[in-house]
């Protein structure tokens, strides 16, 4: 096997393999019940599999246009319309993506330079601060308070300073499951006011907002959506996450530049799949299924779990449910999970990973997109702790 024997100076010398990947192949190591990493374990809807190899034999097989068929993206111009009162233009201002991931990535390659900063929201996605440092910039964290993981708009005020470039933002929260309300959009938006600070806003879990409450999306407010690259999750959506595809909206000199480096990240995303997901969008219904859907496993997992010693926190969106363990052990949320793992097989992820410095709160998330059988196995491991 071949081997590289000189210095490597390395861009990223403080980032090791992701926890997801690391838990993951725990899970698998000791056939634990794998509740870490986001993803279901059913399938997508059998009609848009269905769909998809429709597309594939019509022929739908060669590249698709740099910025997403034209069809599926005059799909998602007609439901933010529908959703959100906001208007895009189809040929310029809506890029389809090749993941979510890939979208923030390129919001930040096109705008950050050397010596910008970027505030974000901790406990923060991992992504985020890799993609930022890859460009030069600086990650300037801003903590959200415990125990319900609020923004404290006084404090996100105080961290902008002359360099700050873009803000990214996360709601419905992951890890944390907080939503964020009418009141923290319109203090982001007096806060960017008057300046030239963009905005990715990471909306991936747009539909999975429960009891009654309304999400809270970018595209409700001209004075954010403005300046904001938004972010939105097909995977998510359609429990295809295997499928690697998502968008991007921005207003159009934002979205020339977003374009700009979209062209040469990816170029093109995969063409049958963008066929497929266009002619199932115009099915009706499926956004309020969809978050019945999660709201009812959030319920059963939460009801489980009221007479365990976990102590849960709230849930108010995605498909995420943090909980303190602070009752069943005294160790640290990484020794906790694995040990969770190997012992009890259950596999979920710690909430220190999210934080920069591995601040430890004694909080671990689980996942709960998973099956009926899935989540019954699992509770019922979970109570006995």
């Amino acid at each position: 096997m071949p081997s590289f024997n000189r210095p490597i100076s390395s861009r990223l010398p403080h980032v090791g393999t992701t926890i997801f990947t690391v838990m993951s192949a725990l899970a698998q190591q000791h056939g634990a019940i794998n509740l870490s990493q986001g993803f279901p374990d059913f399938d997508a809807p059998a009609d848009l599999l269905a769909l998809l190899n429709e597309a594939t034999q019509a022929g739908h097989n060669q590249y698709a246009p740099m910025t997403g068929a034209p069809v599926l993206r005059e799909a998602i111009a007609a439901k933010v319309q529908a959703l959100y009162g906001a208007t895009y233009d189809v040929a310029q201002e809506i890029t389809v993506t090749a993941g979510a991931t890939q979208a923030i990535f390129t919001a930040v390659a096109a705008m950050v330079h050397p010596g910008d900063e970027v505030i974000v929201f901790t406990p923060v996605y991992d992504s985020y601060g890799p993609s930022i440092e890859l460009q030069g910039g600086q990650v300037v964290h801003a903590d959200l308070t415990l125990p319900d993981y609020r923004p404290d708009w006084a404090k996100v005020k105080a961290l902008i300073t002359a360099r700050t470039r873009m803000i990214i933002i996360n709601s419905p929260h992951n890890p944390t499951g907080t939503v964020w309300t009418a009141d923290d959009m319109a203090a982001l938006e007096a806060l960017v006011r008057d300046t030239d600070i963009v905005i990715v806003s990471d909306e991936v879990y747009e539909h999975m907002v429960f009891d009654q409450a309304r999400h809270e999306s970018v595209l409700r407010y001209p004075g954010l959506a403005e300046r904001s690259f938004v972010v939105s999750s097909f995977g998510k959506t359609y429990h295809i996450t295997g499928w690697k595809i998502a968008y991007c909206l921005a207003p159009r000199e934002l979205m020339a530049e977003f374009r700009k480096a979209h062209q040469f990240i990816v170029f093109t995303v995969h063409a049958p799949s963008q066929y497929a997901l266009a002619e199932f969008m115009k099915r009706p219904g499926w956004y309020e299924q969809l978050k019945a859907l999660y709201q009812g496993k959030r319920d059963i997992f939460r009801q489980a779990l009221a007479g365990s010693r976990f102590e849960l926190l709230p849930c108010q969106g995605t498909y995420f449910q943090c909980v303190k363990y602070g009752a069943i052990s005294e160790e640290g949320d990484r020794a906790f999970v694995e040990r969770l793992t190997r012992e009890h097989g259950v596999a979920a992820i710690p909430v220190s990973a999210f934080y920069p410095n591995g601040d430890d709160h004694g909080v671990i998330r689980f996942c709960f997109a998973k099956s009926a059988a899935t989540l019954e196995s699992a509770l019922a491991r979970l109570i006995k702790l």
